[in-house]
């Protein structure tokens, strides 16, 4: 340690410093001891381009579709903390690959966390549709005292696991819809066809409508409309593209490239269709008279805040960002249990002790018996989280590994990285869910974090929870699965998706 710093502390402690002067002088001390920001290691910046011409095709080393593989090789040439500076029209990033320093960031959260900026779809909510949003912007790609007021708002009704357990009757109804559907569409080998991955995600908009605004649209039926198809290609065409406009070079902010026109227009399919099923929802509330029990979260919002316009907006959120995660999310343990028969045996076993017959109905004493189900779930997105990284923007100078990181910068948890190491997952390249029930192993709690932490967790994650545990009880209950197949490459969308089409065996039980 420091001399200077060592004398500061003992004068600290022989002193009667006042509180507030005291964590001012020790934060400042702090400061000047670290390493500069300066020194963080990382690819250098060229002249004029920085290093945003990495990600520009043909020319750039960075492929946005493989960033996975990108951090990893980062994280191999430049060590635990990596900068990437001089990106056109955006902060400079850290990613960071030590759970411990993670956990320190995480720990210093003040009152409003900023995660890194979405500045197109902040544009689109603040300034294109403004009228709309207004004040009430949502949690996603919004910030600040907007952010907070809302998400105070809504967190009573979205985060509490007994207001989740009132939605497993209706979440139970869509996973068997979607059991009615794989025996319809599998051929006659038992196998899906190429885009099962698609059938997923009918099923994950069927349960979001139904939970969210108490709605049924028949998206896994044969006559099906194509709204419900064009909603899930907007999904794909907003994740698709984020990523392209928020790390290439940003043209979009001057004049309306392709690719913003297609992001806007995916976005306006989405708020198009979210409004119509929102004001659905709405006329079949005020005509039904129902115990609140029985209420969506659209009701739910409306009964405690009484404000159309906060439940239409979470409506559009959760639309947004919770079809493509939890069906990815989907895709990956089938994928995993397929692959690993001995583990869908105990899977299987597990599931029959606590529900023999597969007409009866789930409910929570189920649902918290269900221990290796949950590890099954854990394990896979410990393997291949959905969504890779998490991050905070800085809102003041921290120190992060040593270094001194000023206010601004956008500091990248890789969680990806991190929950694929061996030194927090012995092990770590085997499917083990039985690590997730031991006791005797201790795991870092923040070396895999699949749905964040602290303040700005994902919002929907017990209604996300529910939905993969009920769809895969029930497909667990009628069939055994098989994948003989060459295990599948994942890409960035910006969700981890895999590569190739699952070709999953379906072979119904007796």
């Amino acid at each position: 340690m420091n001399n200077k710093f060592k004398i500061f502390l003992k004068n600290c402690v022989n002193s009667n410093f006042n509180y507030c002067t005291f964590i001012r002088e020790f934060d400042e001390k702090i400061l000047s001891v670290s390493r500069s920001y300066t020194e963080i290691p990382g690819p250098k910046p060229v002249p004029f381009f920085g290093n945003t011409w990495r990600f520009i095709p043909i020319i750039g080393d960075f492929n946005i579709q493989s960033i996975d593989k990108v951090s990893k090789q980062l994280h191999e040439n430049y060590g635990d903390i990596v900068k990437i500076g001089g990106l056109l029209g955006r902060p400079d990033m850290v990613f960071l690959y030590d759970a411990n320093e993670i956990e320190k960031v995480y720990r210093q959260e003040e009152r409003m966390p900023y995660r890194p900026s979405m500045p197109s779809l902040n544009y689109y909510k603040h300034k294109l549709r403004k009228n709309w949003f207004n004040e009430e912007a949502g949690v996603i790609g919004n910030h600040g005292e907007s952010w907070y007021n809302f998400r105070s708002k809504v967190q009573q009704v979205m985060l509490q696991p007994r207001v989740a357990h009132m939605y497993i009757g209706a979440i139970e109804e869509s996973s068997q819809a979607f059991i009615n559907r794989i025996e319809k569409i599998k051929d006659h080998h038992d196998e899906t066809p190429d885009d099962f991955l698609n059938e997923i995600h009918k099923w994950s908009v069927e349960s979001i409508a139904q939970v969210a605004l108490n709605v049924k649209l028949d998206c896994m039926s044969d006559n099906s409309s194509d709204e419900t198809q064009e909603l899930i290609d907007a999904i794909h065409t907003f994740f698709t593209n984020v990523g392209i406009l928020e790390l290439k070079i940003p043209f979009w902010k001057i004049f309306n490239t392709p690719t913003w026109k297609n992001y806007v227009k995916s976005l306006d399919t989405i708020f198009n269709f979210t409004t119509k099923y929102c004001n659905i929802a709405m006329k079949k509330s005020k005509n039904n008279k129902k115990c609140p029990d029985e209420f969506s979260l659209l009701e739910r919002i409306l009964e405690i805040k009484g404000d159309t316009k906060l439940a239409s907006v979470l409506a559009f959120d959760l639309f947004l960002v919770g079809i493509d995660t939890t069906s990815n999310a989907i895709a990956s343990v089938l994928l995993q249990l397929a692959s690993h028969p001995e583990k869908q045996l105990i899977l299987h076993n597990e599931i029959m002790k606590i529900l023999p017959s597969k007409n009866m109905k789930i409910n929570p004493k189920n649902i918290e018996d269900l221990k290796y189900l949950k590890s099954c779930i854990k394990e896979t997105l410990r393997l291949y989280p959905v969504v890779i990284g998490n991050g905070r923007c800085m809102t003041k100078d921290t120190i992060i590994n040593g270094y001194h990181v000023p206010k601004g910068v956008q500091v990248i948890f890789q969680h990806c990285i991190i929950s694929n190491k061996e030194k927090y997952f012995p092990h770590c390249n085997e499917y083990l869910p039985e690590r997730w029930m031991s006791e005797s192993e201790r795991r870092h709690p923040f070396a895999s974090l699949p749905f964040g932490y602290g303040r700005r967790m994902c919002l929907g994650r017990r209604f996300a929870d529910l939905e993969m545990l009920i769809v895969l009880i029930k497909i667990i209950q009628h069939y055994k699965l098989e994948y003989k197949y060459e295990k599948l490459d994942y890409y960035i969308n910006p969700v981890y998706t895999p590569k190739g089409p699952l070709k999953i065996k379906f072979i119904k039980r007796n």
